[in-house]
């Protein structure tokens, strides 16, 4: 498996401070939009984290392939072959980023075999770093100070269910009523996945696609915590570059493991 050192570490999420930093530069300013093929939206702020990461990546561990949102059009055929690889978003959340909400993040994660052995999600507006190393403990970093992170359990009523700002569907609507007694929380992003793993929100479902680096480094933070995020189909973690398709099917992201999500799907 690949070591994931101290200095590793601190170097990622340092990269992830100063793709935010770059972020705010142009979320301070005006900025224009344009769309990808498939109608999301992209802006210089995209462009500009993208440079700042796989740049940094490329010299930190010039051995190991960089995937990224911005420059994902490498063949499966090439990394099929990867036992290990970066897998970047740099810049979740785009969507809330052009309403100029606050809730976008960047996310870089270390996938080794197909699992998430180190993610990092920060938080561009307000500073924070969430991040975790698999089989150790997970962390929110505010300035120099870590706090670990625990996800609540036993999860109790009403549960605190994360719904996204820019995706709903009658789906979702339906497993939210199934929930019983919830308290909603609107909140884009992977920031999702960070409040669940620190106990402010107990549920996350998802229907409809999401592509694997919107979710690999939360992913690693929320296991870490005590939570866990699951396939719906199958009730098991997601595996990451194991197929040509980049998409994620539907998921389940949960604080509380044992609580009885599959009655709500």
């Amino acid at each position: 498996m690949i070591r994931v050192t101290v200095d590793l570490r601190e170097t990622v999420i340092a990269l992830s401070r100063q793709a935010g930093a770059a972020i705010m530069d142009v979320y301070a300013g005006g900025f224009e939009v344009s769309h990808k093929d498939d109608a999301s939206p992209l802006t210089a702020a995209d462009l500009v984290a993208n440079r700042v990461i796989v740049e940094g990546l490329e010299r930190l561990t010039p051995d190991l392939p960089v995937l990224s949102e911005e420059s994902a059009s490498v063949a499966w055929e090439t990394r099929r072959h990867w036992p290990g690889y970066w897998l970047v978003d740099p810049l979740d959340g785009t969507r809330e980023f052009v309403k100029r909400n606050g809730e976008f993040s960047v996310n870089i994660a270390l996938i080794h075999q197909g699992a998430p052995i180190f993610g990092v999600v920060q938080a561009p507006v307000g500073g924070q770093v969430w991040h975790a190393v698999r089989g150790e403990h997970a962390y929110r970093r505010d300035g120099h100070r870590d706090t670990q992170l625990h996800s609540r359990t036993p999860a109790t009523a009403p549960l605190r269910v994360a719904a996204s700002r820019s995706h709903r569907d009658a789906r979702t609507q339906g497993v939210l009523d199934r929930m019983g007694a919830i308290e909603e929380v609107a909140l884009g992003s992977s920031l999702k996945f960070c409040r669940i793993a620190e106990g402010g929100l107990d549920v996350y479902p998802r229907f409809g696609p999401t592509s694997e680096w919107d979710t690999a480094a939360g992913q690693c933070v929320l296991h870490a915590a005590g939570g866990a995020l699951l396939a719906a189909d199958t009730g098991k973690p997601f595996r990451y570059n194991r197929r040509e398709s980049l998409l994620n099917g539907d998921f389940i992201a949960l604080g509380d493991s044992e609580l009885p999500w599959r009655d709500w799907l």
